[in-house]
């Protein structure tokens, strides 16, 4: 299985990377991988069922990852999902945001910040 662990080719002497044609090299993106993907669409596949999403967004960008979930396609995201490697060693690389920028949880483990989004009503018996 895929641990998200990037393949680099290397060409050089030391384990340098090869030297390619293009001088300009592309940026580095930052990408949600295999088993992220499944922890995120796992909960994105109960919302749909129970009818309170509809869409999502992928983004990547050069400093993090956004998932964003729509209620209907044409408003603005209801929650983000970030991945920011840059905040590994400090709050956790995951966070998830509401609507109004407010961070709901903040974490080192994808699956412990995810349950934020999985609260709802519960009954509680006396």
């Amino acid at each position: 299985m895929y641990d998200g662990e990037p393949i680099v080719f290397t060409g050089g002497r030391n384990g340098e990377p090869a030297a390619s044609s293009n001088s300009r090299a592309e940026p580095q993106r930052i990408s949600f991988d295999r088993r992220e993907l499944t922890d995120i669409l796992n909960v994105y596949g109960r919302k749909v069922a129970d009818g309170e999403w509809r869409d999502y967004a992928i983004d990547l960008l050069r400093d993090r990852a956004v998932f964003s979930v729509f209620r209907r396609t044409s408003e603005m995201p209801i929650y983000r999902i970030e991945k920011t490697p840059k905040l590994a060693r400090r709050q956790g690389a995951y966070s998830v945001i509401s609507a109004g920028g407010q961070v709901l949880k903040r974490g080192h483990d994808l699956a412990r910040v995810l349950r934020v989004l999985d609260k709802g009503l519960r009954l509680i018996k006396a």
